[in-house]
Order: C-alpha cells, then structure tokens, then sequence
C-alpha cells in the first residue's frame, strides 16, 4: 500500500520502533512522535492518511490530541491502550476514534486493521458511486459528503461507512457482528458495543433523521425510511 503516510504516535520508544518497522514493511510512509505536542506539530506539517494514537502520552495525552485533529480532520485514528473498560472505549468513540486496540496486541492484527481502515476511507474502484437522497438527507459516497438541507454534516470515516451501508441496503437487518465484518472490513477483535457507540454518534449528529436508522430488537439495527 505505497503511498500512504501514517503517523505511529508513542512514547515507549520499543514499541514506536517495532510499529515502525511493521508499517514501513507493509510499504507505508511513517512519521514517528513520542509526545502528544510533537505529534500536533507533525500533523499540521505533513497530510497524513492514518494515526496510530497511543492514549497515555507525555506533555499532551492522546484523548487531547485526538479532540484536537478532529477540530479540522477526519483522518482515520486507530487509538492504543492498555485499558480494555468499556468506558474508555466509547469515550474515544465520541471523541471521533475510528477503531480501538488494546495491549497487549499482534502487530499484524493492527496492520491488517489500518488497512482496512484505509481501503475503506479512500474507498474502491468498485464502490457504489451514485448520491443516496432520503427526503433532505444526502449521501455522496465520491466526495464522502453528508449533508442535511444542503448543511454539511461532519462524520468520522468510519461513521459515514457504517450510514453508506445501511443506507445502501435499506430494510435489510443487519446483527453488530455482519456490520463489524461488512464495514469495519475484518473479523473484529472485540465487543460488538463498537457498533452501538457508532450508531448512538451517528442518530446524534443526523438529529431528526437519526429515526431511520432502526434498532431490531435481538438482532441489531437496519435503515428505514418509512419510520
């Protein structure tokens, strides 16, 4: 995956050197930051695709530095920890958290979650490219636009991946698990709550179109305009 700049941001230096290695095998470009003010700094020098964000950082944590990207970003952030509470978790989802990887953890499993994250950020040659309209809502898979009224409607990546496939398959149910495989893009390592924690975000931000997507009781959730 040539091309892509991803920033490894990590305060144990082994740790940030074995990311390093990992990511840059796989053919990425990597930045390295071991505080949280470094990666700021970093950010606003260099477009990067990705961020691996390590959440117990000197000078700046990582729940700031997230808070901060996401005042002008939408770069996928996959979050690093080594508390696993489910607390923590949907903290960083509301913060805009992409994906969460709690250590201890396989390098490989994180590789194959970044590109995951990044096929699906930039999308595919074969990707459904019309615009979905309900009502006043639009969906603009090319442009990985929302908008309400014409009013833009600020997403995290993989919130507008899971509303782009529920909107895609209208009616249709779909469990946490199938849309963990369908839009998180492999077999997730976790707690179907991800699901949950997107879904809240997403009927939040969509305010009165928030009603359409549907929770099925027992099984998990569809998109449904008649509602």
């Amino acid at each position: 995956m040539a091309g892509f700049r991803i920033m490894v941001v990590e305060d144990e230096e082994r740790m940030r050197q074995l990311l390093h290695l990992y990511m840059q095998n796989e053919g990425f470009e990597v930045v390295d930051a071991s505080d949280g003010q470094q990666a700021l700094e970093l950010f606003e020098q260099y477009p990067m695709d990705l961020v691996i964000l390590d959440v117990m950082l000197p000078h700046v944590d990582g729940w700031t530095v997230c808070r901060q990207i996401r005042q002008g970003s939408q770069v996928p952030i996959i979050m690093l920890t080594a508390r696993g509470e489910e607390n923590d978790k949907l903290f960083g989802f509301d913060l805009g958290v992409d994906d969460y990887v709690v250590k201890p953890f396989s390098p490989k499993e994180l590789v194959a979650r970044v590109k995951a994250l990044l096929k699906r950020s930039r999308g595919n040659a074969n990707a459904q490219d019309h615009v979905i309209k309900y009502e006043s809502l639009s969906i603009e898979p090319l442009s990985r636009r929302v908008t309400i009224n014409d009013e833009d409607i600020i997403l995290t990546p993989k919130e507008f991946d899971l509303l782009f496939f529920l909107a895609s398959h209208p009616g249709q149910v779909f469990s946490r698990e199938q849309l963990l495989h369908h839009v998180w893009g492999y077999d997730f390592y976790g707690d179907s709550r991800t699901v949950d924690a997107h879904v809240k975000n997403l009927r939040s931000k969509l305010g009165d179109y928030g009603r359409y997507i549907v929770t099925v009781w027992g099984v998990g959730y569809k998109f449904d305009d008649s509602v």
